[in-house]
């Protein structure tokens, strides 16, 4: 049966693109009473001949208003109002920029590149939890398990970087852990010796330096350009101090610039690492989020197979901080040492969340999920980068990251620590350069993690930050 014409109140001027305004309409016929729960809306083709627009643009509003929760789509069937949504909410405040209503809307904030937990795959991963809790091999286990993580998890681990990302890792050489920060930190342990020194880039991730220091390392910053870390600068610090023993880089997306370091310099690396015979430590930062073009291989795919190289990476950016799973890859004895550290603070991590995301990977519901995320993410990218051209062109510089959840906003002349200060008096969080210094002056630059905002919120995030821009 066909639904009714739905007659919309389009918010003509509203910022951000036509579809989010068509979105906006949507959500204040819900909140309103209009549209009452389990409604059904017209076809896309309909509803955009109705409204005198392309069907991609109605279609677009579906599919966020979908995403937000707002919607739900039933194969055959159409589209309908999401059954759990209270009836009688009171109209929002400011629907052209915000869909919830003030009093209960959060604060908004450009994060340092954290995904989106409403995407989580929940209902594939709770099967697969239950699954992990019923099998009989959890049911029958008495004791304590391998330090190094599940077997289960670390082979269907194994398979998905040999696929994913060209490195050949052989399970016995993969440590599971609890989030790539318990990573960063067995890395240091096992890796250098109290007193001794890591180079790491700056501007860089200071949580991966107090996870340094937390092992007993001491920190040295060394710069990044536009090609990433600085390997004649590394060399001319080697040479200098001869406490560096270890080197920690994000080449794949550098944290927080976003740059990828080019094939010239990931093999002057290799080579300075082989002569000095110094740890290479790679995080592979925001490696699964990849827009144009292929994913840059890893150092640790075409590194020799005696290099001591310790390759860290995580599952959590697939799904949700909350969800703590990272790894670590590395040759014995560097595992063997990392293994023991970890068996002292933590005997073991989760059976039935190591096993349950094992079937994740082997049925290939985390590759969908991937696949999906990267089309949301992709999108929310393109509505920030039109956004600030748009609102604030000839002001900023800033370029289109290929990959990664954040975007590099550098700010000239502006001071963006005032910068910062203004936008959170206006409800905006930001990040400004400030936090990424290690020893030289702080870059004059906003780091914009844009994947936890819906597109509406982030037409908001950018209207604040236009109206609180110093001077």
């Amino acid at each position: 049966m066909a639904s009714d014409p739905l007659a919309l109140d389009i918010e003509k001027d509203a910022p951000g693109p036509l579809f989010l305004a068509i979105a906006g309409a949507i959500t204040r016929d819900i909140m309103r009473g209009r549209l009452k729960p389990g409604a059904r809306l017209p076809g896309t083709r309909a509803l955009a001949r109705e409204l005198g627009v392309h069907r991609n643009t109605v279609d677009a509003a579906y599919q966020e208003l979908m995403t937000q929760g707002w919607l739900h789509a039933e194969p055959a069937r159409g589209t309908f109002v999401a059954q759990d949504l209270p009836e009688g909410m009171a109209e929002p405040v400011a629907l052209s920029v915000a869909v919830e209503p003030a009093a209960v809307r959060p604060p908004l904030a450009f994060s340092d590149g954290a995904p989106d937990p409403k995407l989580v795959p929940d209902k594939a991963l709770a099967r697969a939890f239950r699954r992990a809790l019923l099998s009989p091999a959890f049911r029958a286990g008495a004791d304590y398990g391998d330090a190094r993580g599940t077997p289960v998890l670390r082979h269907a681990l194994s398979s998905y970087l040999a696929s994913d990302r060209g490195v050949v890792a052989d399970p016995a050489r993969l440590l599971l852990t609890r989030g790539s920060q318990m990573a960063l930190f067995l890395a240091a342990k096992a890796a250098l010796k109290p007193g001794q020194m890591i180079a790491v880039e700056e501007p860089g991730y200071p949580l991966a330096w107090e996870a340094f220091r937390a092992a007993g390392a001491a920190v040295r910053g060394v710069p990044v350009d536009a090609g990433g870390l600085s390997v004649a600068a590394l060399e001319d610090a080697i040479e200098n101090d001869q406490r560096i023993s270890a080197v920690y880089v994000t080449p794949h997306h550098q944290y927080p610039t976003t740059v990828t370091m080019g094939a010239a310099r990931r093999l002057q690396l290799l080579d300075l690492v082989e002569r000095h015979g110094i740890t290479l430590i790679e995080d592979d930062y925001d490696h699964e989020y990849r827009f144009e073009g292929r994913p840059v291989l890893p150092l640790a795919a075409r590194a020799p197979a005696d290099l001591p190289l310790i390759y860290v990476g995580s599952l959590s950016k697939l799904l949700s901080p909350g969800i703590r799973l990272g790894y670590a890859m590395a040759p014995e004895p560097l595992l063997g040492r990392m293994a023991a550290a970890r068996a002292a603070i933590d005997r073991q991590g989760d059976a039935p969340l190591e096993a349950a995301l094992a079937d994740l990977i082997r049925d290939g519901d985390l590759g969908r999920h991937a696949r999906k995320a990267r089309r949301i993410y992709r999108a929310r990218r393109d509505v920030l980068a039109s956004a600030l051209s748009d609102h604030l062109g000839g002001r900023i510089v800033f370029d289109r990251p290929a990959g990664g959840l954040a975007l590099w906003l550098r700010c000239g002349n502006v001071s963006a620590e005032t910068w910062a200060k203004r936008a959170e008096a206006a409800g905006l969080a930001l990040l400004p350069g400030t936090r990424f210094a290690l020893e030289r002056a702080a870059p004059q630059a906003l780091r914009l993690g844009y994947a936890a905002l819906d597109e509406i919120q982030i037409a908001r995030a950018v209207e604040i930050l236009t109206q609180s821009l110093p001077g």
